[in-house]
């Protein structure tokens, strides 16, 4: 139904309630259509009140006749126009009405869920929410600043001076005239001082800025004091991804029972899960809620790669037909969506039955140098599947599938079995994301997790 058969359908009250609010939304973001509602709305009301006047407007033949009545009504149009506006503004708007502070002006492609504002590219935003599910979008503020919204993401927007990011990534381009533009979370105020700067906030990794160009100021919560942070500098707010520090609430989390499959996660028996980062110093990530994976030749410091350890000696892979490997993706907090192009993955398995003979406790890079080769040597790995991330995607279930990867666990001749999980995309920035999955210490998220297909039900 176009804007035009509502319009009609609203007059003689055959829209729905929803229907008729979601019209009231659209001609409140929309002043193009709200004039177009005014001026159909006045001449539907002329009609009925002036239909027997009209009716002999009508029949009258002397062209001074017919001449005079349209120089009236449109006259008469004009005028009721600028009075029905001002009647609809009535109806349609609050006495308080709140006034739009920005612009939606790139959002193709985007799925929203839970917004309170108009999601349609071009709407006018007033103060509100709006909840980015997948996909990227860029809002203008009235004050010239611009904020990429990348999904998953929920933004309120407060004025055209300042937002507040309550969950996700964002990066801001600040022009001379919005200088002082902030950007809340939870946990910080980052106020700009001339910048191009990127914020992210997350359950699980707390709150963190990067500044790409320029400088911004940065004030922990209530405190007075402010850190000043410059290009190329970074600060982060709560317990960083990977601290020791950081509490870890073993989950029961497990992926609903499908008829005729059986499944074994990293949490069962002997399994376990770690990333490896090229520069990390501590070494314990195997506690972390977040198996942590990104490749870059900008950063090598930053690289990192998953090892998942699988204990299987509970199946009779001789009564198994095939296998799966399901993966949650979870935000990091770490880097930029916006900096990276759709992403390939690839798993590889490990032929050394000695190679799984490794603890999730100080587990380093630079001890581990069969796992961190650039290229992993085809004796002691085999490439079982590959997989894709799409830039702005959010959080989904990944399943990957091969002949490779089921002949691989069907046949291993150990009951362990560990799988090494890379990416092969690099990115145009160091700030580039880091892509996470959800491990067995995740919260919420459902461990790394293999699925094997009974014979019987192929």
């Amino acid at each position: 139904m176009n804007s035009d058969d509502r319009i009609d359908r609203s007059f003689d009250g055959q829209l729905s309630e929803a229907e008729w609010e979601s019209l009231q939304k659209d001609l409140l973001s929309d002043p193009k259509l709200l004039q177009s509602y005014v001026e159909q709305r006045w001449l539907h009301a002329r009609l009925q009140v002036d239909r027997d006047a009209l009716a002999s407007l009508a029949i009258e033949d002397t062209s001074s006749h017919v001449k005079a009545g349209r120089s009236a009504f449109a006259g008469w149009a004009a005028a009721a126009t600028v009075a029905l506006l001002a009647t609809a503004s009535y109806f349609l708007l609050p006495s308080s009405a709140p006034q739009a502070v920005a612009t939606l002006i790139e959002a193709e492609g985007c799925r929203w869920e839970g917004s309170d504002l108009p999601t349609r590219e071009g709407a006018k935003l007033t103060p509100g929410v709006l909840a980015l599910a997948e996909g990227m979008a860029t809002i203008q503020f009235d004050s010239g600043a611009t904020v990429t919204l990348e999904a998953p993401t929920v933004l309120q927007v407060d004025s055209a001076m300042r937002c507040r990011l309550l969950e996700g990534s964002v990066v801001a381009d600040v022009p001379d005239s919005a200088h002082g533009f902030t950007i809340d979370t939870d946990k910080m105020e980052v106020i700009d001082l001339g910048t191009r700067f990127g914020v992210t906030n997350t359950p699980v990794g707390g709150s963190h800025v990067f500044v790409f160009e320029g400088e911004v100021k940065v004030r922990e919560g209530d405190a007075e004091a402010a850190t000043h942070i410059l290009t190329g500098k970074s600060l982060h707010f709560g317990i960083a991804p990977g601290s020791p520090d950081q509490e870890i609430t073993r989950s029961d989390a497990t992926l609903q029972p499908t008829s005729g499959w059986t499944q074994i996660s990293t949490a069962r028996g002997e399994g376990k899960d770690v990333y490896l980062r090229r520069t990390n110093g501590s070494g314990q990530t195997g506690g972390d809620p977040l198996l942590m994976v990104k490749h870059t030749d900008l950063a090598p410091g930053n690289e990192r790669r998953a090892l998942l350890t699988f204990d299987l000696s509970e199946l009779d892979r001789s009564r198994l037909s095939s296998a799966k490997l399901a993966l949650k993706v979870e935000s990091s907090g770490l880097g930029f969506s916006s900096l990276v192009p759709d992403s390939e993955f690839a798993v590889f398995g490990v032929l050394d039955p000695a190679i799984h003979e490794w603890s999730e406790d100080g587990i380093l890079w630079k001890d581990n140098s069969t796992f961190t080769d650039p290229e992993l040597n085809p004796v002691a790995f085999v490439r079982l599947a590959e997989f894709t991330i799409q830039k702005g995607n959010s959080n989904p279930l990944i399943e990957i599938e091969s002949e490779a990867l089921s002949s691989y666990l069907l046949a291993a001749p150990e009951s362990l079995v560990t799988l090494v999980l890379v990416r092969e995309t690099g990115e145009f920035d160091k700030q580039g994301l880091v892509h996470a999955f959800a491990s067995k210490e995740h919260p919420v998220g459902p461990a790394p997790t293999l699925w094997f297909r009974n014979s019987s039900d192929k």
